[in-house]
Order: structure tokens, then sequence, then C-alpha cells
């Protein structure tokens, strides 16, 4: 899907073809002669109208099924995220049995949950196969959101590890999602959902930490505490809904919430259903990064 010209140009470039449409006009003529569906469009925000989030998707997933069903497509992968289970808990070494909670404060939780709520009851044995891989913390080559992100932040010198950076966290380098998309195009039980991580868990410190020196970047040992944190992001928050402004404000609640609490995930399921296996460590992908910056 290319909503642009630029769009379809790196479409192109990969050796693919791209169709020019969006999840608004989606149409089953778009995925004439498609087998599968991988759905990876979404609002990845901390911060937006309601409108926005469900537009996209929510509404948007529903879209998408519909022209999939429609044009006969069989197979359809919905990439979901472990934020659909978030609100703003401590997630210790879960499965996929972990439920959804019933509210979250968070749009991007939320809507991610119901979006994948859809995708999950569309499935119909031996008609239309609908799956969703949830990984967390996405990294590797062309991020353009964390490192990024940190990044500017040291740069500026204002980055803070909260509550000294020591909450446990699952990662999924891209590589090894990919490896998930590509085990889940063949393998699975329908209606279902799978965790796809990197082997291993770690501390946001030493992950981001590891990230960020091996592209040259030092982010010192300067701490806050996690409570004054959350607490700055929900008065933030107040004050820019009163004042209506649409820009994000310093620190958001899913912010502060998702960097300072552990979440840890068990990737088994996949790896049995699927016949998942990461294909790089993390060790492999940060010596990647620093090779890449030299």
């Amino acid at each position: 899907m290319a909503r642009s010209e630029r769009a379809a140009a790196r479409v192109r470039a990969t050796g693919a073809e791209p169709v020019h449409c969006d999840l608004a006009g989606i149409q089953a003529a778009h995925l004439a002669g498609c087998d599968t569906v991988i759905h990876c469009a979404a609002l990845v925000a901390p911060w937006g109208a309601r409108a926005d989030f469900v537009q996209t998707n929510v509404t948007g997933t529903e879209n998408m099924l519909r022209a999939a069903r429609a044009a006969g497509v069989r197979r359809f992968i919905h990439l979901g995220t472990e934020a659909a289970l978030f609100r703003g808990q401590e997630l210790v070494d879960i499965d996929e049995s972990h439920p959804y909670p019933e509210r979250t404060p968070f749009l991007y939780s939320e809507t991610k949950r119901d979006a994948e709520k859809r995708v999950l009851a569309a499935h119909e044995s031996g008609i239309f196969h609908a799956v969703s891989l949830r990984p967390r913390l996405v990294w590797g080559p062309g991020d353009t959101t964390i490192l990024p992100n940190l990044v500017a932040l040291v740069d500026r010198g204002v980055f803070r590890w909260i509550d000294r950076g020591k909450p446990l966290t699952s990662t999924t380098h891209i590589a090894n999602l990919v490896a998930g998309v590509e085990a889940a195009l063949t393998r699975g039980k329908g209606g279902t959902a799978y965790f796809i991580t990197d082997d291993g868990t770690r501390t946001l410190r030493e992950f981001l930490g590891q990230m960020l020196v091996a592209t040259g970047h030092s982010p010192g040992s300067r701490s806050v505490p996690g409570w004054l944190v959350r607490s700055v992001a929900w008065w933030a928050e107040a004050l820019w809904k009163v004042l209506g402004r649409r820009t994000p404000p310093p620190v958001t609640r899913f912010s502060a919430a998702i960097v300072s609490v552990q979440g840890t995930l068990r990737n088994h399921k996949a790896k049995r259903e699927l016949g998942y296996q990461p294909v790089i460590s993390v060790a492999e992908g940060m010596a990647q990064l620093a090779a890449a910056g030299d």
C-alpha cells in the first residue's frame, strides 16, 4: 500500500509492486490476486485525538478485513503489540493467556486492543486464516522512532533514566520480527495471537544504553523517580487538554508508564506453533548498529 508517489518509489525499490490506496478507501480490487495480507499500518503515537486513533487503528483494520474477505484473501497477518494488554501495570513474564484490560487510559493501547480483537474474531477455519503477532520494542536498522528519539534527548542534554533504568524488558529486533511474519505465512493457529521477541530479557538501562553507545552516544547516569515522571505526565496532559493544544506535551502518560514498569514476554508459543526462531541475537544486533555507525 502506498499513499504517495514517494512511498510508491520506496516500495518499487524493494522489488515489490505498490498499490495506490489508503485504509479509508481500500477495496477488494486493490487486493486482487493476493493470497495474504500483512497488515502493519497503524497510528503509533503516545498522544493524539481519539478520532484519529480509532479511524486508523480500528476502522482502518475493519476496512482491511472487509476488503481482504471480499477479494478472497486466505490469510491475514496483523502486526499487533503487547501494548494492547497495557493499562500502566507491570507485565512480568506473561504469555498469550494474559487478558485484555477492560479499560486503559492510553488511546494507542485501547485501539490496538480493539483492532486485534476484530482480527482474531474474523478467523474462519478453512476460509480466512487470521493471526496477530505482538512484538515489543522493535529496533534495528531503519529505526525511525526509538533510537532517533533517544539520540535527540541525549544531544539536547535532557536525557534521564527513569528509576535508574532498572525495569526489565523484552525486545524485538526487526530481523526477528520479519522471521516471525515469514513463519506466520504458512503456520500458526487461526484466531490466535503470538508474542514475537528476541531471546532473553535485560534492563532498559542495559538495552538502551548499549544502543546509544553503539551509535557513539553517552546516556550518562542521571536518573529521576518513576512516580515523579508519571505525575508530571498526568498534569502535563491535563493542562494540554485544557489549553486545547494538539502538539504533544513534553512527557505523556503512555511514554512515562511504558518505560517505568517491567514488560517481559514469553515467546514459547510462537516457537512451538509457528516454528519461530530468532535469527539474530541482541549482541549481534548491537554489533550491527555499531558497524553501521563506523
